[in-house]
């Protein structure tokens, strides 16, 4: 039985516990390992505008030779949109951010009903195999919280044939820093962290 110190010692330590764990969960998710010696940037097609926009960035500023962007079909206005899928839409947005179309691939990635990160990986592993591409390690580009759930699959997929880095933009619509005072930036943060773990411990194959 505890005393009545006991109690408030142990109130404070998990409320210390609580905390360290809130403040340093963003940073472990929204992960930046950039390799330097990378010559592929590849890109989740998903990603929003203002992410892809980062991604141009990258591009024009790093020493890669090529854009892979990788992506589903769209989950909405497929028979009307021009382009059929995440890979095509986001390989136009760069192109029209500047990015020369010689430098652009897009990936298609089958249709499946769940685990798309896996897929992805799947589609560039074997997209690099069938062109034999002369890729000797890539970056991938992905959205904040999201990264280390990429990155963890693409290395399970790609190295160490391929070594993997990552990097993570950061969300434009809640605030990293204070993710848990919005609903956005706490329903990001706990479902990509449901996410890693049960990728990391349960299942990360197709």
């Amino acid at each position: 039985m505890l005393t009545i110190q006991g109690w408030l010692i142990l109130i404070t330590v998990l409320t210390i516990s609580i905390f360290f764990i809130i403040s340093k969960l963003y940073p472990f998710l929204a992960v930046n390992a950039p390799l330097k010696s990378a010559d592929v940037l590849v890109v989740e097609g998903w990603i929003s505008d203002y992410s892809l926009k980062k991604a141009a960035e990258e591009f024009k500023h790093g020493a890669y030779s090529q854009i892979l962007t990788v992506g589903t079909n769209v989950d909405q206005g497929f028979y009307l949109a021009e382009y059929k899928n995440f890979a095509e839409i986001s390989a136009a947005t760069l192109q029209k951010m500047g990015i020369p179309k010689e430098k652009l691939i897009a990936i298609p990635v089958p249709e499946v009903t769940r685990n798309r990160t896996i897929a992805a990986a799947i589609a560039v592993q074997q997209y690099i195999e069938d062109k034999d591409l002369p890729v000797r390690s890539i970056n991938l580009f992905t959205s904040d919280a999201h990264a280390r759930r990429s990155w963890l699959i693409f290395k399970n997929t790609l190295a160490p044939k391929i070594p993997v880095g990552v990097i993570a933009t950061n969300p434009p619509n809640y605030n990293s820093h204070k993710w848990w005072s919005s609903s956005e930036g706490v329903r990001v943060i706990m479902s990509e962290a449901i996410a890693y773990f049960y990728a990391l411990f349960i299942s990360w194959k197709v």
